[in-house]
């Protein structure tokens, strides 16, 4: 399957998108740069690991956007905390992380069956 059908991809991705709209005019570049890439690795590792032949590739970016996921959240918690991030927007971006990992668990899971 190629990886622009699978749903925690797509969420992933537009939830990439919305950080990178939402910090646009951030003026902490340190804090907006961090932010955004970690956002950015989710998908594209996502996309990566679905394109690599073994299992055992496959799963090893898949435990690198779960990551992500986790350092994102992070972010997003610091971000409220400074006023940087704006409450409603964070919790919604901490519901979604928590939401695209627990996806990517399932997805590790498929991908060895005989682990599960």
């Amino acid at each position: 399957m190629p990886f622009e059908d699978l749903d925690v991809w797509k969420r992933s991705a537009r939830l990439s998108a919305e950080i990178y709209k939402e910090l646009a005019d951030q003026r902490d570049f340190g804090f907006k740069d961090q932010i955004t890439r970690s956002g950015l690795s989710i998908p594209s590792n996502i996309a990566e690991g679905i394109d690599r032949f073994s299992a055992k590739e496959k799963t090893c970016f898949l435990h690198i956007a779960k990551g992500s996921c986790a350092e994102l959240r992070t972010q997003t918690y610091i971000g409220m905390d400074v006023g940087y991030i704006p409450s409603n927007i964070g919790i919604r971006w901490i519901s979604e992380t928590k939401e695209i990992s627990a996806m990517l668990v399932g997805l590790i899971r498929s991908l060895h069956p005989d682990n599960s």
